[in-house]
């Protein structure tokens, strides 16, 4: 019976990363540079003065059509020195410009607040957004904006993350799997999840929604505004896997941080629609069983193990490949062992408590 329940769950789970890889990789069309829109760039930052010089510096190297790029940086209430480095790095460059929140819009906190003061006075037809610990690549805001054809009102981008070590590199690969898994289902009009610091919308369909101060409040802000434009449904919303829009930024310092990223990420996914559930359901119980395995002394479930971790090594090399990176095999053993570990622990992190911490708020 454990052989049976194995075999099913993992050959759901190989069709379901075939179809992701296929999904991942459709083509889509793209606007000429000379009908690129007015672009917003939108930083929400709180105590970042560690991360956010390498940001700026990178913001500062973008190219874009002359006098159609403005970069909104808010300083989130930091209580350290971030905003005197954006102050001190911004002064005499025309297109920046930075707020502080002056209060709540509404019911709203923490980041979806600082980004809807941002949009109040985002003058760009396309808004994208990043994080202060993210690097942008000088060509990311084009790259991005061609994707914007007439009935495109999201595009979102994939990111990686630095560092040598396999602690850094299952971060990375543990990344880079969710948001391919994220773009195939996107790209099959069927979006799960996204990631807030390597995405764009066009400002008239988020005020279509009525902007955040309409959508009820997620800790995954990024993820609700995604799932209450797609149900509009009149629009398209595509994840390219295309190294272009690759985004970099740092990963977490240590496991506490991961733990409430985690936590904070599965707490949004609790809205999750039921194809994304099912997604997650095939996943799960092959990790169960291949976590049970050793304990069975059963040559079919070791088989069935090897195959599912094969699965994903080549459907992770084929994404580092098509993004230009270089995946390497103890990053990959750190983050095999790292993605069966969370997977089957988070809900039981979840389910009986919604608290999160993140950036020194709780939410």
């Amino acid at each position: 019976m454990f052989e049976i329940i194995f075999v099913i769950a993992v050959s759901l789970y190989f069709l379901q990363t075939v179809l992701f890889a296929v999904g991942a990789s459709k083509k889509s069309s793209k606007i000429k540079e000379e009908d690129f829109p007015a672009a917003s760039v939108i930083v929400a930052a709180r105590n970042e003065e560690d991360k956010i010089i390498d940001c700026l510096k990178a913001l500062d190297n973008i190219e874009y059509p002359a006098g159609k790029l403005e970069i909104i940086l808010v300083n989130d209430n930091s209580t350290d020195r971030t905003g005197e480095i954006i102050n001190d790095f911004i002064s005499g460059k025309d297109r920046f410009k930075t707020i502080v929140p002056g209060g709540s819009l509404g019911k709203l906190k923490g980041k979806t607040n600082a980004l809807a003061h941002a949009l109040k006075i985002a003058k760009g037809e396309i808004i994208l957004t990043t994080d202060a610990d993210c690097a942008p690549g000088r060509d990311w805001v084009k790259s991005i904006v061609s994707y914007f054809s007439k009935d495109v009102a999201m595009v979102l981008g994939f990111t990686t993350q630095s560092g040598d070590t396999p602690f850094y590199g299952m971060q990375a690969m543990d990344f880079l799997y969710l948001q391919t898994v994220a773009s195939g289902s996107a790209n099959y009009n069927k979006p799960t999840s996204c990631i807030g610091n390597n995405m764009a919308y066009r400002k008239s369909a988020y005020e279509e929604v009525g902007g955040y101060e309409n959508i009820p409040f997620s800790i995954t802000e990024d993820m609700k505004l995604m799932m209450t434009i797609h149900a509009l449904n009149k629009y398209k919303i595509i994840y390219p896997l295309d190294k272009d829009t690759l985004m970099v930024s740092k990963p977490l310092p240590t496991y506490k941080d991961i733990f409430w990223q985690k936590k904070r990420w599965g707490v949004g996914g609790v809205e999750s629609k039921l194809y994304g559930y099912a997604i997650m359901a095939s996943g799960y119980v092959a990790k169960i069983c291949m976590l049970a395995t050793p304990f069975l002394f059963s040559p079919a479930a070791l088989y069935l193990t090897v195959f599912k971790i094969f699965t994903d090594y080549f459907f992770i090399k084929e994404i580092y490949r098509r993004l230009n990176l270089k995946a390497k095999l103890s990053h990959f053993i750190a983050f095999e062992i790292y993605f069966i570990i969370y997977v089957l622990l988070l809900p039981l992190i979840v389910l009986p408590n919604r608290k999160v911490k993140w950036k020194g708020r709780e939410f």
